[in-house]
């Protein structure tokens, strides 16, 4: 799942382009593309495609023309689409619209991103995509782990139909029951430890609950200390080891000594420049 080195734009337009094939140089992928991997026409050029929503398309077509392909923080780069005559290519389709076989000239800002390896393997649309985020393992698991997208007219639960379609589970999901895992009821893995002097707990409030909220609330770090007076084997624990910690009603903390949730604990980074808390805490 992940790389030891970084992945630079240059590779990634060799793996995954998003430019209409060279005609020449590769006549058998020019064809596959410009026949599968073309979006629409859509927007002004056809406002009755099925893409269209709020006068827009919902797959964000056309693209806007670059140079090269740029990577960010998002999840998906922008892949190089260059204009005809500047590097790109462009073709000409045939769609059909208000009842009416007509050609449009079409270039790189409507290519889906493609893989020539798979394209030419099995001659179909197959979109493909780089993804440089952790939400790539959320994305693998959430598709092969949710239900057939079937819409029923009747709107009525058919289990005998749900049994004869099947359900697919993934090694994701099979290695998980494998492990024992839990299902329901995960909590979230990292939780921050409060870092503060005594009486120093943050507080929020509004105009409304300023009165409710002047008594100092219970932070991780004054349910720690309550814990230790009243266990012994949590005297023995340093504070970024106590991890057993639930979240309790009306944003109140406390300790627990039995909980089959652990979250790993990260405790709040303290600054040179707050000198009573880099002293007592470093």
């Amino acid at each position: 799942m992940w790389l030891k080195n970084k992945i630079y734009p240059t590779q990634i337009e060799d793996i995954i382009p998003a430019e209409i094939p060279n005609l020449e140089e590769d006549p058998g992928l020019f064809e596959i593309i410009t026949k599968n991997m073309i979006h629409g026409p859509c927007g002004p050029l056809n406002s009755g495609s099925p893409c269209m929503k709020d006068r827009k398309c919902s797959k964000r077509y056309p693209r806007e023309f670059i140079q090269e392909t740029q990577t960010g923080n998002d999840v998906y780069p922008v892949y190089k689409t260059r204009k005809p005559g500047e590097g790109g290519f462009a073709t000409v389709v045939k769609v059909r619209m208000d009842n009416q076989q007509t050609e449009i000239e079409m270039d790189t800002i409507w290519v889906v991103p493609y893989s020539p390896l798979l394209s030419k393997l099995f001659e179909a649309h197959i979109n493909v995509g780089y993804c440089n985020s952790v939400k790539t393992i959320k994305h693998i698991c959430k598709y092969v782990n949710k239900a057939i997208r079937l819409e029923d007219e009747n709107g009525a639960l058919n289990e005998i139909m749900q049994y004869l379609m099947g359900r697919y589970i993934s090694a994701n999901e099979g290695v998980w029951h494998v492990l024992v895992f839990t299902i329901h009821e995960r909590y979230t893995p990292v939780m921050h430890l409060s870092v503060h002097l005594d009486n120093g707990q943050r507080v929020y409030f509004t105009t409304d609950n300023a009165q409710d909220r002047a008594a100092c609330p219970n932070t991780t770090r004054t349910a720690f200390f309550l814990l230790s007076q009243q266990d012994t084997f949590a005297r023995t624990l340093l504070y970024r080891k106590c991890r057993n910690i639930i979240p309790g009603m009306h944003q109140e903390k406390y300790f627990v000594r039995e909980n089959k949730v652990f979250p790993f604990q990260e405790a709040m980074c303290v600054q040179v420049m707050s000198q009573d808390e880099f002293i007592q805490f470093t």
